[in-house]
C-alpha cells in the first residue's frame, strides 16, 4: 500500500501544473424553488426547519461550484445545526429573562459573551470547514481560542483607541489568522499579505466617501442659500428632493467605497495565498462590474419585496466564481482524506450557535 502511494506521488511530480477556473452552474429559477420551500417550511415549523434549509442551501451552492468538473460537497446534517440553534434559543431566553430581572447581570452576561464569542468563531470554522470537501478530501481549521480572542476581540478594541488608524492592520491580521490556519488534505495555507495593501485599500475607500460627502455638502449649502433667497413656494418640495438626493449620493458613495475595498483586498489576499504543492489562487475582481452587481441586486430585492433574493444570491456566486482561477499542482491527484474528528459532540452542536459563519468570499 505504501509503495502504491509513493508511486502515485512520484508519478504526480512528473505531471505539469495546470490552470483551472472556478465554475458555478446554479440557476436563479432553480434555487428560487429551494428557497421558497425553505422559507415557507421554516415559517410553518416556527423556525425548526431552518436547520434543514441551511443544509439544503449550502449543499446547492457547494454542489454547483466546481473546479475541473469536480464539485464541492457540504457534509453536515440538519440535526447538528438544529441542536446548536436550540441551545441558542435557550441561552437567548435566559439572557433576556436575567436582563429583565437585573440590568447589572445583563452587563455581566454581555461581558461574558465577549469572552465566549471567540470560542464560537473557532468552533464554527472547525465545523464548517470539516463539513466541506473537494475530491472526497476535507478541509480543516487549526486555530485556537487564544488566537481568536487576540484577533477578533483585542485587535478591534485596540483600533478604537487608535481612532481606527490600526483597523486595516487588524483586518489584515484577522484574514491571515483564518487563512493560515485553514488546511486541505493536511496542507496548511501559506499567506504572505502586505499590511500596506490593506491601508491603501482603506485610504482609497475613505477618500471616495470623503470626496462625495464634501461635494454633497457644498451643493447642499448652495441650494439652501438659493432657496432662502428666492423664497419659492416650492421650497418644501425642493428640500425633500434635496434630502433624497443627498441620501442617494451617500448610499452610492458607501457602496462604491465598499466595492473598491472588497475588490482590492480579495485580489491581494488570493494572490498571496497558496496551498503548498496543491494549488495557487488568483482573483480578478473589477470595481465597476462588482458595483453594478451589488446595486442591481439590491434594487431587484427591494422592488420585489425580497422575492429576487435567490436570483441575486446566484448572480453573486456566479460572478465570484467567474473571477476566480487556480494553478493546480499535480500532487492534488494523490491526496487522501486522513482527517480525524477532533471536535466533541458539544463542539459540533455549538458550531451552529447563533449561526456563526466566518468566511472570505
Amino acid at each position: 500500500m505504501e509503495n502504491s502511494v509513493s508511486n502515485d506521488a512520484a508519478s504526480a511530480e512528473n505531471k505539469p501544473q495546470r490552470a483551472s477556473k472556478v465554475v458555478f452552474s446554479g440557476q436563479g429559477g432553480e434555487f428560487f424553488g429551494i428557497w421558497i420551500v425553505n422559507l415557507l417550511l421554516s415559517i410553518v415549523t416556527l423556525g425548526i426547519y431552518s436547520a434543514w434549509a441551511t443544509v439544503r442551501t449550502r449543499q446547492y451552492f457547494y454542489g454547483h461550484t466546481q473546479i475541473e468538473k469536480q464539485p464541492f460537497r457540504y457534509l453536515a446534517s440538519p440535526m447538528q445545526i438544529l441542536k446548536g440553534r436550540i441551545i441558542a434559543i435557550v441561552i437567548f431566553a435566559l439572557f433576556f429573562a436575567i436582563s429583565y430581572l437585573s440590568p447589572v447581570m445583563a452587563v455581566v452576561l454581555a461581558i461574558l459573551f465577549m469572552f465566549v464569542s471567540p470560542w464560537l468563531v473557532v468552533q464554527s470554522l472547525k465545523f464548517n470547514l470539516r463539513m466541506t470537501s473537494y475530491r472526497n478530501v476535507r478541509f480543516a481549521f487549526h486555530g485556537d481560542y487564544l488566537g481568536a480572542f487576540k484577533y477578533f476581540i483585542l485587535l478591534p478594541i485596540l483600533s478604537v483607541f487608535t481612532l481606527y488608524l490600526a483597523l486595516p492592520w487588524a483586518l489584515k491580521k484577522i484574514d491571515h489568522y483564518i487563512c493560515s490556519n485553514t488546511s486541505f488534505g493536511g496542507k496548511k495555507m501559506q499567506v504572505t499579505t502586505d499590511t500596506s495593501s490593506y491601508y491603501i485599500a482603506a485610504l482609497v475607500a475613505a477618500a471616495i466617501v470623503f470626496g462625495v460627502m464634501t461635494v454633497v455638502a457644498i451643493i447642499g449649502v448652495v441650494l439652501g442659500i438659493l432657496m432662502a433667497v428666492t423664497d419659492s413656494g416650492n421650497a418644501s418640495a425642493a428640500a425633500l428632493m434635496t434630502s433624497v438626493a443627498v441620501f442617494v449620493a451617500y448610499f452610492f458613495a458607501f457602496t462604491l467605497s465598499g466595492a473598491i475595498y472588497h475588490c482590492m483586498i480579495r485580489n491581494h489576499l488570493f494572490e498571496r495565498t497558496e496551498l503548498p504543492g496543491i494549488a495557487k489562487f488568483k482573483s480578478k475582481m473589477e470595481v465597476l462590474p462588482f458595483l453594478m452587481l451589488t446595486l442591481t441586486n439590491l434594487v431587484a430585492i427591494v422592488l420585489t419585496l425580497g422575492l429576487a433574493y435567490p436570483w441575486a444570491k446566484v448572480r453573486k456566486a456566479r460572478y465570484l466564481a467567474s473571477v476566480t482561477s487556480l494553478i493546480i499542482y499535480p500532487q492534488i491527484d494523490t491526496l487522501v482524506d486522513e482527517q480525524q474528528s477532533e471536535n466533541s459532540a458539544f463542539g459540533e452542536e455549538a458550531a451552529g450557535l447563533f449561526d456563526v459563519d466566518v468566511s472570505i468570499a
